[in-house]
């Protein structure tokens, strides 16, 4: 099972710059890695036994970008750009992962023959979260001890608990989320101890139930449960209390109102 809380964080003014900083860099580096992906659709999609009156692609094409060839150029990004140094190479990976899931949804139909639109250049602003693959682990980035969440770029800092993490629950993912009211963590919380779904192949008898007006539910088999009427039967008893609660009158003391018979 998983489930996700979210939580306010209050970051002081040098870590919500640099949130808001690291935020500007993804949304650069997503608007890079989505131009490359569409450049070389648009060199790839010319027809092989014509040239397109339109426009015609010039020069080399480079390998397919996909998820694994962008992830392979982070380091030559990390070396042209000193600045993504200091963003976890985790939260550049999923920043390119998300990119990659909408890539997909695009170009990849669903089992309903469905697609979504094409991915759009994100503007000033618009990339609004960074997340993190682990959380507590022995290699993790970032930790959580219940009262803040440490990072060694961040610092500490504190988290408005306003629920506690359920027993049995553990942290997997942790995302950084900038709202028009402040910023906010979410904990991606899986408790395996809960069983999954049996797959429908390994079922051996099911029931069918039919929900009516008449009966509560029939079942395949001919079985009926009648319709509880829990209403109709306390009517008596309700209206018994209500004309003993008509009867009272309201009366004035010097403490205030009270009830008179």
């Amino acid at each position: 099972m998983i489930i996700t809380h979210c939580y306010k964080i209050k970051p002081t003014c040098e870590q919500s710059v640099k949130i808001d900083y690291w935020l500007e860099l993804l949304r650069r580096h997503y608007n890079y890695a989505l131009g490359q992906r569409l450049d070389w659709l648009n060199r790839t999609r010319c027809p092989v036994d014509r040239c397109s009156l339109i426009s015609c692609p010039i020069g080399e094409i480079s390998s397919r970008p996909d998820y694994y060839f962008q992830q392979s150029a982070l380091l030559q990004t990390k070396q042209l750009f000193p600045d993504y140094k200091e963003i976890y190479s985790e939260v550049q990976q999923i920043n390119l992962q998300r990119l990659d899931k909408a890539w997909k949804r695009w170009l990849i139909p669903d089992k309903k023959g469905k697609r979504g639109g094409r991915p759009r250049f994100k503007k000033s602003g618009k990339l609004r979260s960074l997340c993190f693959s682990r959380v507590n682990h022995s290699k993790a980035v970032i930790k959580f001890d219940g009262k803040q969440i440490i990072t060694t770029r961040f610092g500490a800092i504190p988290v408005i608990v306003h629920r506690p993490i359920p027993d049995g629950f553990v942290i997997k993912t942790a995302t950084i989320t900038k709202k028009a009211d402040g910023y906010y963590v979410s904990f991606n919380l899986e408790d395996k101890s809960i069983p999954s779904l049996i797959p429908t192949n390994n079922i051996k008898t099911a029931v069918g139930i039919d929900v009516g007006l008449k009966d509560f539910l029939t079942t395949n088999t001919g079985e009926t449960v009648s319709v509880p009427k829990f209403y109709i039967k306390s009517q008596s008893n309700l209206a018994r209390k209500q004309k003993k609660y008509l009867e009272k009158k309201l009366g004035l003391t010097i403490g205030g109102w009270h009830k008179i018979k």
